[in-house]
C-alpha cells in the first residue's frame, strides 16, 4: 500500500492505494464518473481520458500510485450541467452529444487543444480526437464543435450556420436547439446505470462455455459455494424452468421461445453455465474459477451451408410447442426430441422446421415471376455473402437491480423498458405490477439493447436472492454473448428489358440465427421488405429461410436486415445494367417507386402476418438521387496521378420504415404544473438520439413556452404509459405522435378551463407567448400560471392534464440515396472512400442538428461494415477479434475525406409535424454503393462483405 498526494480539478487529494490500481479506479472513488471504461484498459476507445500534468493520457492506462503530485483534469472540471464551459455548450449545439458515453472526454481533448490552438487546423482536431471512438454521430459535427466554439471564445456568439432549418412558420420543430439532457451528458454526471448503484452492492459474473456445443454431463459447485463472499450460484439444476426468448418484441413475438436462463445444453462459445453471486467482484471470479463441469461435446455447424446437409447437428434439438397453430403431426414430430434440449415454443406458425435446423421461414409473390423472366432480354442471378458483425455500443451492456417494498427495482441500459418488465415477470414467474423497470440513459445501443441479454438473470438473481446486484459485461463478452448482426447469404435474380425496364426480381434469403431465434423472422424479412418496394416491378418473389447454428448470438442491430437486402439488391441491378449497356443512374430512376404507386409486394411482407398494401405516400427519392448525381457529378470518370490508384463511383437507392404500422403502440401524458410549466411523461425510450427533446418540443410549439419550461420524464414503467420501445426506427413517428397527440390534447383542455375561468368561448382562446391564454374577441389574457392555481384550489376542475395514444397502418417510409466515390489500389487492394454523400428524405426533421450526426454515424459504422468490421471465428466457435483493435471499428482518420449528409425537404401526412425517421435508413448506403464504386474504378464485382484488401486483389486475379 502506498501514499500518494495529488490534486484533481483544483482539489487536493490524498489516497492509499495498492501497487496494481488503475489510476481510473481511483478516481472513481472519489467520484469522478465521468471517466468511463468502454474497453477493459485496452487503450482504444478513450472513454477514460484526463489531462494529466497537462497531458492527455488514458486513465486506465496508468497506475494510481503514478498520481503521486500529479496535477489531474477530469470531464466534471470543465462545468457542470447549469455553467457548461463555451466548449461543451459548442458540443450539445453541434448535435454531437447524443448516447455521450464519451463526451467528457471529448469535451476535455477540444478544451485542450482549443488553449493550445486558437484557430486549430482539420488535421489538428482529427489528431486530438484520433483516440476517441465515435459510433453514434460519427465525426464530422466534431469539427462544427470547434469552429462554434472558437467563435463564441472571439466574438461571443456563432456566426457559422448549425443545420439548415425546416418549417417557417413554426418556433421549435425543424430547428436546431440545444439538445435537453445535453448539459448533463456532456458535463458526466451521474446518467447511466453504473451511476444508480448503492454503496454495498454485490456482483455478478458468468462463467461461460468454452465449447460451441455441448450437453453439460455434470456441474459441482460445492466448493465454489462454500467460498467467502459468495451469495448465490445460478446453473440450470437450480433455476426456472421456463422457456423464453430474449427479443425484446411485440407480444406475442414473432420469434420462437428457445432458451431459459441457463441450459442444460450450451449452443455457442460463451453461452451461460452458470451465475456466481458474491459480495465483490474479485470473490464471484474465484468462486467462478472453482466451479468444476463435465461437458459431453457435440460437433458444432457454422455455416448455414453446414445447417442445410442432410444428417447436420441439430442445434435445437427440443420438444416443439404452439400456442396457436400447431400442426396435426405434431406428437410425431416430437419423438425425436431430447429433453435435455429443453423446449422451443412457437406463439404462432413461423414455418419452422428444427429438426433440419430451420428456425423460420416466410415466402410470397405478386405477379408471375417466370414470365417476367421469360419476357426480360438480360437476367442476372447473383449471390452476395454478408459476414457477422457487433454493434459495440461505448457502454457496455449492464444492469443493477434492486428490491424495495417488497418489489423488484431494474435500472436498465435498454431500447425496451416495457419488454423488460415482461420477460423478467416471465422469467421471475411474479406479476408485472410486482417490477419497475428505470431505464438510463444509454450509452449506445443500436439496436442489440433492444434484446433482454442481461436483465433477465440479474432480476432473477435479485428477486431469488433478495440483494442488490450490478452486472456489466466485459467488452470480451460483448462480442461473444451478445447481439450481432445476422449473417446473410442473398441470391438475387433480376430480369429487365432492352431499355432498362424491369420484368421480374427474385429474392433469395438464407439466413444465419446463431443459436436461439432472436429476431429471426423479422431481421431477414427485412432483407426483402426494405428493399423490394424500393422497385416498380410487377413480378416480384421472395422466398427466406432463417437457420439455427452455432455461431456467436445474433438479433437486432441497427438496419436489421436491411443493409443486407439493399446489398444485394442494388449490387444486382447494378450489374444488370453493366450486362444490358445501359448506364445504372438512367435505369434506377427509369425502376425506382414515386407517390401514388401502390407497394403490392407489402402483402407478403407482414410480421408473421399478412402485411397491409399502400401506396407511396411522400417519397424524396428522387429528389436524393438528382441532387446527389449533381453533388457527385456522376458521369465524369476521376483519375488519379498515381496509376495505383483507380477511382471509381457508386451510389444506391435506400429506404426504411418508420416503426411496424398496425404493431407498433405509444402513449404518453402531459400535465400543467401549478406554476404554469409543463411535464410530459413518454412511454417511448430516449437512446440520444433527442426523443425527450422531440417530446419537449410537442409542448413547447403546443404552448408557445421555451424548452426550459418543459421536464419529460420517459421510459419509466411507473410512471409512463406503455410503449412498445425504441425500435424499427419507431421514436420520432410512433412515441413522438403520441406526445404530439398527447400535447394537443392537454392544449384543448386547458383552452376549455380558460373559457370557464375567462367567461369566454374556447373557439376565441388562443396559447401564445410568455405563456397565457389569449382571447382574440376581448384580447384579455390568462396567465397559465393563474390558470393552474385557480383550477387546483378548493372550488376548481382539477390538473389540467391530457393524454394520447396512438397507433397507425400508415407507412411513413424514409426514402433516401448514398453516393460514394472510392479509389481502389490495383497494387495493395487498399479502398478508401474519398467522398460520401448520404442524401435522406426524413419528412420534418424535428432535431435537425441531431438528425444530420445520425446520419453521418449511421453511415460510417456501415462503411466499417462494408470494408473491415468482422467477427471471425475459428474452426471450434472460439471468436478470433473479441476486443476493438482486433475487431476494428472506424476512428476519425477512416471518415470519407469528403463528407456530406443532406436532408430533403419533404412533409409527411401522418407524422409529428410531418416528420419521418432518419437514423436506421442510413445504414443502408454503404456496402452496395461502395461494391458499384469499386467495380466502376477496376471492373470487379465485390460479392461479399467486408471488402478486405485480400478479396480485392483475389477478384483483380492478382493472388
Amino acid at each position: 500500500m502506498n501514499n500518494i498526494v495529488f490534486t484533481v480539478n483544483s482539489k487536493k487529494l490524498k489516497a492509499t492505494v495498492e501497487g496494481s490500481e488503475s489510476l481510473r479506479s481511483l478516481l472513481v472513488k472519489f467520484g469522478y464518473i465521468s471517466v468511463r471504461d468502454s474497453d477493459d484498459r485496452e487503450g482504444f476507445a478513450g472513454s477514460d481520458t484526463i489531462i494529466f500534468n497537462g497531458t492527455p493520457v488514458y486513465a486506465n492506462l496508468m497506475l494510481a500510485i503514478q498520481a503521486d503530485g500529479a496535477n489531474i483534469l477530469t470531464g466534471e472540471g470543465l462545468g457542470d450541467s447549469r455553467n457548461l464551459s463555451i466548449v461543451q455548450q459548442a458540443m450539445i449545439d453541434a448535435g454531437i452529444v447524443q448516447s455521450a458515453y464519451n463526451a467528457p472526454a471529448a469535451a476535455l481533448l477540444l478544451t485542450w487543444l482549443l488553449e493550445k490552438e486558437k484557430n486549430p487546423t482539420k488535421a489538428q482536431v482529427e489528431e486530438v480526437l484520433s483516440g476517441i471512438f465515435v459510433r453514434d454521430t460519427g465525426y464530422e459535427h466534431y469539427f462544427l464543435a470547434v469552429q462554434l466554439a472558437k467563435e463564441m471564445l472571439e466574438e461571443g456568439k456563432y456566426k457559422t450556420k448549425i443545420s439548415p432549418t425546416f418549417r417557417d412558420h413554426l418556433e421549435y420543430v425543424g430547428k436546431p436547439k440545444s439538445k435537453i439532457d445535453g448539459p448533463q451528458l456532456v458535463a458526466g454526471e451521474r446518467s447511466f446505470v453504473e451511476d444508480r448503484a448503492l454503496t454495498g452492492y454485490n456482483t455478478m459474473v458468468v462463467l461461460r462455455s468454452p465449447y460451441a456445443h455441448a450437453y453439460i454431463k455434470s456441474i459441482d459447485t460445492k466448493e465454489a459455494l462454500a467460498m467467502e463472499g459468495v451469495i448465490a450460484i445460478f446453473t440450470h439444476e437450480n433455476t426456472p424452468d421456463v422457456t423464453y426468448m430474449q427479443a425484446g418484441q411485440g407480444n406475442p413475438e414473432p420469434s420462437p421461445h428457445d432458451r431459459r436462463l441457463l441450459n442444460h445444453k450450451v449452443r455457442h462459445v460463451g453461452d451461460r453455465v452458470a451465475a456466481i453471486v458474491a459480495e465483490t467482484e474479485e470473490q464471484a471470479k474465484a468462486a467462478r474459477d472453482a466451479i468444476k463441469v463435465e461437458y459431453e461435446v457435440l460437433k458444432p455447424i457454422f455455416t448455414v451451408e453446414e445447417a442445410m446437409e442432410e444428417g447436420a447437428p441439430i442445434v435445437q434439438n427440443g420438444v416443439v410447442e404452439y400456442r396457436v397453430g400447431a400442426p396435426a403431426n405434431l406428437d410425431e414430430y416430437n419423438k425425436g426430441a431430447d429433453p435435455r434440449d429443453g423446449k422451443v415454443i412457437y406463439q404462432f406458425p413461423l414455418h419452422g422446421d428444427i429438426r433440419r435446423n430451420v428456425a423460420s421461414a416466410a415466402h410470397g409473390h405478386i405477379g408471375d415471376v417466370e414470365k417476367g423472366f421469360k419476357e426480360a432480354d438480360a437476367i442476372v442471378e447473383q449471390t452476395y455473402q454478408t459476414s457477422q458483425i457487433q454493434c459495440t455500443p461505448l457502454e457496455p451492456h449492464i444492469c443493477y437491480a434492486k428490491i424495495d417494498n417488497g418489489r423488484l427495482v431494474v435500472h436498465a441500459s435498454t431500447q425496451v423498458p416495457f419488454h423488460v418488465r415482461r420477460i423478467v415477470a416471465w422469467v421471475c414467474e411474479i406479476p408485472e405490477n410486482k417490477i419497475h423497470v428505470i431505464k438510463e440513459k444509454v450509452g449506445g445501443g443500436y439496436g442489440s439493447k433492444q434484446d433482454v441479454l442481461v436483465e433477465d438473470l440479474v432480476g432473477y438473481a435479485t428477486w431469488t436472492t433478495g440483494k442488490p446486484i450490478l452486472y456489466r459485461n466485459t467488452r470480451e463478452e460483448e462480442f461473444i454473448a451478445n447481439s450481432t448482426r445476422h449473417p446473410m447469404r442473398v441470391t438475387v435474380k433480376m430480369g429487365a428489358k432492352k431499355d432498362g425496364s424491369l420484368t421480374a426480381v427474385y429474392m433469395d434469403v438464407r439466413a444465419n440465427t446463431g443459436p436461439y431465434g432472436n429476431h429471426c423472422l423479422t431481421v431477414p424479412m427485412n432483407a426483402c421488405s426494405k428493399t423490394l418496394p424500393l422497385l416498380k416491378c410487377d413480378n416480384m418473389k421472395f422466398d427466406v429461410i432463417t437457420y439455427y447454428t452455432n455461431i456467436l448470438p445474433t438479433g437486432a442491430y441497427q438496419g436489421y436486415g436491411a443493409p443486407k437486402g439493399s446489398y444485394a439488391l442494388m449490387v444486382c441491378m447494378a450489374e444488370l445494367a453493366d450486362k444490358l449497356g445501359i448506364d445504372y443512374y438512367e435505369m434506377a430512376m427509369k425502376n425506382k417507386v414515386e407517390p401514388g404507386y401502390m407497394l403490392e409486394i407489402l402483402k407478403g411482407l407482414g410480421e408473421g402476418r399478412e402485411g397491409n398494401v399502400v401506396p407511396v405516400g411522400s417519397c424524396g427519392l428522387e429528389e436524393a438521387l438528382v441532387q446527389g448525381a449533381k453533388m457527385i457529378k456522376w458521369g465524369k470518370k476521376e483519375t488519379s496521378s498515381d496509376p495505383d490508384w483507380k477511382i471509381g463511383k457508386g451510389f444506391a437507392m435506400i429506404q426504411q420504415g418508420s416503426g411496424l404500422p398496425g404493431l407498433d403502440h405509444s402513449n404518453a401524458w402531459a400535465k400543467l404544473l401549478t406554476d404554469g410549466t409543463f411535464q410530459i411523461f413518454s412511454g417511448g425510450a430516449d437512446l440520444g438520439t433527442g426523443l425527450d427533446t422531440i417530446s419537449a418540443k410537442m409542448i413547447s410549439e403546443a404552448f408557445c413556452v421555451p424548452l426550459d419550461c418543459v421536464t419529460v420524464i420517459s421510459g419509466d414503467t411507473d410512471s409512463c404509459t406503455f410503449d412498445t420501445g425504441a425500435y424499427a426506427s419507431s421514436g420520432t413517428f410512433f412515441s413522438g405522435n403520441a406526445s404530439f397527440y398527447a400535447s394537443e390534447d392537454l392544449k384543448k383542455n386547458l383552452l376549455i378551463e380558460g373559457a370557464k375561468q375567462m367567461g369566454e368561448q374556447v373557439e376565441d382562446l388562443i396559447c401564445r407567448a410568455p405563456g397565457e391564454v389569449y382571447s382574440t374577441k376581448t384580447k384579455k389574457s390568462l396567465s397559465y400560471a393563474k390558470l393552474s392555481h385557480d383550477a387546483l384550489t378548493g372550488t376548481g376542475s382539477g390538473q389540467v392534464m391530457g393524454r394520447a395514444s396512438f397507433t397507425t397502418n400508415h407507412n411513413a417510409i424514409p426514402y433516401g440515396a448514398h453516393f460514394a466515390q472510392v479509389a481502389v489500389n490495383v497494387r495493395t487492394g487498399q479502398v478508401k472512400v474519398q467522398k460520401f454523400y448520404a442524401l435522406q428524405d426524413a419528412g420534418t426533421p424535428i432535431n435537425p442538428e441531431l438528425a444530420l450526426c445520425q446520419m453521418y454515424g449511421a453511415v460510417l459504422k456501415s462503411i466499417g461494415h462494408t470494408l473491415y468490421e468482422d467477427m471471425i471465428i475459428d474452426e471450434n466457435g472460439v471468436c478470433l477479434t473479441s476486443n476493438f483493435t482486433d475487431y476494428g471499428v472506424p476512428m476519425i482518420s477512416e471518415k470519407p475525406e469528403d463528407f456530406k449528409a443532406v436532408l430533403i425537404d419533404i412533409n409527411d401526412e401522418v407524422g409529428p409535424y410531418g416528420a419521418k425517421s432518419i437514423s436506421e435508413i442510413a445504414t443502408n448506403g454503404a456496402a452496395p454503393a461502395i461494391a458499384i464504386a469499386i467495380h466502376d474504378a477496376v471492373g470487379i464485382w465485390m460479392r461479399s462483405w467486408p471488402f478486405s484488401s485480400e478479396k480485392v486483389l483475389r477478384e483483380l486475379g492478382k493472388i
